[in-house]
């Protein structure tokens, strides 16, 4: 992945709050695992127990420069004045369709898992078959959710010739928004 954070705002239909030049090569969604600190961008995911913005000012002190909120910090020309931010309503939303806009540069095969029980046994096991004629790009773990699809498909790179992903949903109508990521 290698973007800028004016591009991903385009993407993503967002607001940019920034000089949209900042070089984006990885995504951060948790704040405790900070790495790639020059060229990450940090989605401040809201929860119902968790808002990701309440991590932007340690985060910035630490060296971090591009972030997607749902709103801008107060004070941010004195507080962030080297941070790109881009403004979503959304901040998750926006995760997804930039993951989506990135599955669409790849044009090899995927395999979609999608089952109430045994979807990461099942793409393990494609991919014991699978492995020694294709270079797989596969779900870490059980990365099944509208967080962790996306994470998944980031992986995808011009090295592989085949994709295996799982999908779950916990809610009606997640599938349709998986869908559109993993395509």
């Amino acid at each position: 992945m290698n973007y800028t954070t004016g591009t991903i705002a385009e993407i993503t239909g967002a607001v940019l709050h920034g000089t949209g030049k900042r070089s984006v090569a990885h995504l951060l969604i948790d704040s405790r695992k900070l790495s790639h600190i020059d060229d990450a961008l940090f989605f401040a995911l809201r929860g119902d127990r968790h808002n990701g913005a309440l991590f932007i000012s340690d985060l910035y002190a630490r060296g971090m420069r591009a972030f997607v909120v749902h709103a801008l910090p107060e004070k941010v020309a004195t507080d962030f004045p080297e941070a790109d931010f881009i403004i979503a309503a959304d901040t998750l939303k926006a995760l997804q369709q930039l993951c989506a806009h990135h599955r669409s540069q790849f044009h090899y095969p995927v395999i979609g898992i999608t089952v109430s029980n045994g979807k990461t046994i099942v793409k393990e096991w494609l991919y014991q078959l699978l492995k020694h004629n294709y270079s797989i790009c596969r779900s870490p773990k059980s990365f099944n959710s509208q967080l962790g699809v996306p994470l998944s498909v980031l992986n995808l790179n011009s090295s592989h010739t085949l994709a295996i992903f799982e999908a779950g949903i916990s809610q009606a109508g997640e599938m349709d928004e998986l869908a559109k990521i993993i395509e």
